[in-house]
């Protein structure tokens, strides 16, 4: 069992003991740690957005939050089945005070999460996530009496806000995507995706066949949407008849493609694609985190901009898009962020300015993924045991590189390794206890080398 904090929220595994998983206890104790922190930085309406995705433990953790942010003498704004992005932009369009996002991502069925949000409706800063974690660890509560209990509502109405706000964008051509005539195949996981992406589909006249619709919180496969998890989707492009494969994962923040042969156009390109659409049409800046391809620094370049990396994790991401006023930014691992519309993460922005960039294009994905400086990117991992010292890791691992002139040797986020040709990153997950191991070069098997290096030195030094 595991409960994680992090900046990316608390997150854990639904049931055990207290303190050691996400169970009814501590989902009480941080989300009125959460709201404490709410009223302290000067509340303008009272008001929190409560969302959450499929997840079976949904419904039971909603009630939980809810409840509690009531007895803080909050009022919610219960909007149902939601996905990421539309929960942060409900706390905008409500004017609330901030919000509460139920869902762990990419984890397996068994996990939850709450990730909290400010007034802007983007992630808590690492300095207020702590403050927040240090209001819970001293329990310094105080409920409301009984004649200033919050209020509760049921408003369903922000997926559709969430999709006209879309479609509103500038760069989303749905004209030339209507003549287009695309045919979609898409796997939404047996989450929120199901619910929002038809009625995407049909605002900009795209058929569309949708796999593991159900929203049933009992994902069909592994939900991180990596190639080894997608075969089914993947199998079905092979028999054609549709001009594009889009996979999202249970909260809809991250987006992966596959080209109309059945082949992944590469979930590290789904970002480096959108940003290629985007600095065509509006010249500026790009960032992305320190794990993600080098491609989008290729295609800033091209287009005469500046890339700047970031440490791995949402909110460090937003961030640096804001110091230097990046047009387009995200992570390679699917998300597309894009300002005009919101600071966060969000597939449906990401699909349509792809979608208008392959009508206006007048190509297939295989062509368009054939545009792109073409990188290899091995993603692997180490579970963590709790004898493992990651902080003494990270250092025999800047030691092995320190007297290497080829190397340039990053440690704002674990340590990365770049060489001219390649790069490897190792760093301690924010949201599973293992510690990820991505090296990227010209060859898988280059990238593969690279990675496996730095793992055979974990391993040496867990058995020691």
């Amino acid at each position: 069992m595991t409960l994680i904090k992090s900046i990316s929220g608390i997150r854990g595994t639904i049931g055990g003991r207290t303190g050691d998983t996400l169970n009814p206890l501590d989902i009480v104790k941080f989300t009125t740690a959460y709201a404490t922190f709410i009223r302290r930085q000067g509340m303008k309406s009272n008001k929190i957005i409560v969302g959450r995705d499929g997840r079976i433990s949904g419904e039971m953790v909603k009630n939980v939050v809810c409840g509690t942010l009531m007895g803080m003498g909050f009022d919610v704004i219960n909007i149902g089945y939601a996905t990421t992005p539309t929960t942060e932009l409900a706390v905008t369009m409500a004017g609330a005070d901030g919000g509460i996002i139920i869902t762990a991502s990419h984890n397996p069925r068994q996990w939850n999460a709450l990730k909290l949000l400010n007034n802007q409706g983007e992630f808590l800063t690492a300095a207020d996530g702590a403050e927040v974690l240090d209001i819970a660890a001293r329990e310094d509560f105080d409920y409301a009496d009984v004649d200033h209990l919050g209020s509760y509502t049921d408003d369903n109405s922000f997926n559709q806000r969430h999709i006209d706000s879309v479609l509103q964008l500038k760069l989303a051509d749905v004209e030339a995507i209507k003549k287009r005539k695309f045919r979609v195949c898409v796997d939404t996981i047996n989450s929120v995706g199901g619910i929002i992406l038809p009625d995407l589909f049909k605002a900009i006249g795209v058929d569309y066949e949708i796999l593991n619709g159900a929203c049933t919180g009992d994902f069909a496969h592994n939900p991180e949407p990596l190639e080894k998890n997608l075969q089914g989707i993947m199998d079905k492009m092979r028999q054609g008849g549709f001009d594009l494969g889009i996979v999202v994962d249970p909260d809809v923040d991250r987006l992966a493609f596959i080209c109309e042969d059945g082949v992944m156009f590469g979930e590290e390109y789904t970002l480096v694609s959108v940003a290629d659409y985007v600095l065509s049409h509006t010249a500026g800046n790009t960032v992305s985190n320190l794990s993600s391809t080098r491609a989008l620094r290729d295609v800033t370049v091209k287009h005469g901009g500046q890339y700047t990396a970031a440490a791995v994790g949402e909110v460090n991401v937003t961030t640096k898009m804001k110091e230097v006023g990046a047009v387009i930014g995200g992570e390679g691992n699917g998300g597309v962020i894009y300002p005009e519309s919101h600071y966060g993460r969000d597939a449906l922005v990401g699909i349509v300015l792809f979608l208008s960039s392959l009508a206006q294009k007048g190509c297939t994905a295989s062509e368009l993924r054939s545009t792109f400086p073409d990188y290899q990117i091995a993603k692997n991992r180490i579970d963590l045991t709790p004898e493992t010292d990651v902080d003494a890791i990270l250092v025999k691992v800047k030691e092995m590189f320190a007297q290497d002139n080829s190397a340039q040797v990053n440690d704002i986020d674990g340590v990365k390794i770049d060489f001219p040709d390649r790069w490897v990153h190792l760093r301690k997950s924010n949201t599973e206890p293992i510690i990820r191991v991505y090296s990227e070069a010209q060859t898988m098997e280059l990238a593969d080398e690279l990675g496996k290096k730095l793992m055979q030195v974990v391993y040496d030094m867990q058995s020691k």
